[in-house]
């Protein structure tokens, strides 16, 4: 068994005097407690066994840090949609522990790192159905809007801790100019589009290989926003690409799906396939500007090492559509030898 560390030692004493009621009544074994995952924000995951051969997931989100009131609300949503995520066992939200079902560990993109073209295709196939199902079945409004300022901040993102802080670049007012036009297009696209319960993080690192269908995981953040923002994730992963005849392949089934579905898409597919690629490229913006912060604030440099795809992923919308061509100038000077081994 691996030792849990803990912050300090209220910390401790605060999860084992919340564990301990729960050791009898769901017959865990404390001594079986070890890491289970952590992600990029301040919540960790311990997995836990029982004597009836079961094991659970303990969430450890601390509360001056991270609100789980969010996570169990957004569980229940998908609970009542039939889909499958992890169900909220026990909670004290005031001192941050949750106890979780556990889905597993057959990861998505650990799976699809290791997959045949056509196990990539079943899983991926799988994915886009669990897709639909959240977008035409789990109810949306109680969960806050993707508005202009949320897009506006996740924008900034980028000159503030990719431009400054990753490659000490200082950009003069004609270049913040241009990076203001390029922000006000990606935003307009996004409100343009139909709004649906979103995500946000709907990709192979967040979602486990279950059955009937995939376990869905880091869902605290959903919101009602653009109907092209989780398939964007899922084709364009932060740690994962595709060829583009994959992509688009997958992009045509889940815009005949969501049509079937009654889903509000546009019936054209160019036009869809335009607004998923600006919808991209915004996220993709914002998660450099992410990985660069977790790099230079919070100490956790693995992230950064993917910029590189994210380099490539922005450059090849840009050249794509005449309106974003002005961004190249912008980030070409930051990509330099990244796009030598970018991932088209």
């Amino acid at each position: 068994m691996t030792a849990i560390a803990w912050p300090d030692d209220t910390r401790r004493q605060d999860f084992e005097a919340w564990l301990a009621p729960l050791v009898q009544a769901h017959g865990l074994l404390p001594q079986s407690l070890r890491p289970a995952s952590a992600d990029a924000s301040f919540r960790r995951y311990l997995r836990i066994d029982a004597g009836d051969g079961l094991s659970y997931i303990i969430m450890d989100a601390p509360p001056a840090l991270e609100d789980s009131r969010p996570f169990v609300d957004v569980a229940g949503l998908i609970a009542n949609a039939g889909l499958h995520g992890p169900a909220v066992l026990a909670q004290d939200l005031a001192r941050g522990f949750l106890l979780l079902a556990d889905l597993g560990e057959r990861l998505y993109l650990q799976e699809l790192q290791q997959a045949t073209p056509g196990q990539a295709h079943k899983l991926m196939c799988d994915a886009i159905d669990a897709l639909v199902q959240w977008q035409t079945r789990l109810d949306g409004s109680t969960l806050p809007a993707f508005d202009e300022t949320l897009l506006m901040r996740e924008l900034a993102l980028f000159p503030d801790w990719c431009v400054a802080h990753e490659f000490g670049v200082s950009r003069d007012a004609a270049q913040r100019e241009q990076w203001d036009k390029i922000c006000r297009l990606l935003v307009d696209s996004a409100l343009a589009q139909p709004q649906v319960p979103v995500h946000r993080d709907y990709m192979p690192r967040n979602l486990m290989v279950t059955e009937p269908n995939p376990g869905i995981l880091d869902f605290q953040d959903a919101v009602r926003g653009p109907i092209s923002y989780d398939i964007a994730c899922l084709l364009r992963d932060a740690f994962l690409s595709w060829d583009e005849e994959r992509e688009l392949d997958w992009a045509i089934r889940y815009w005949e799906q969501a049509r079937k579905a009654g889903l509000p898409i546009d019936a054209d597919f160019g036009e869809f396939w335009r607004a998923l690629e600006w919808m991209g490229l915004q996220r993709h913006l914002k998660v450099m500007g992410i990985f660069c912060r977790l790099k230079h604030r919070d100490g956790k440099p693995r992230y950064s090492t993917d910029l590189p795809r994210f380099f490539a992923y922005a450059t090849k919308v840009a050249l794509r559509y005449q309106p974003l061509k002005p961004l190249l100038a912008l980030i070409e000077p930051l990509s330099g030898d990244a796009l030598q081994t970018a991932y088209f």
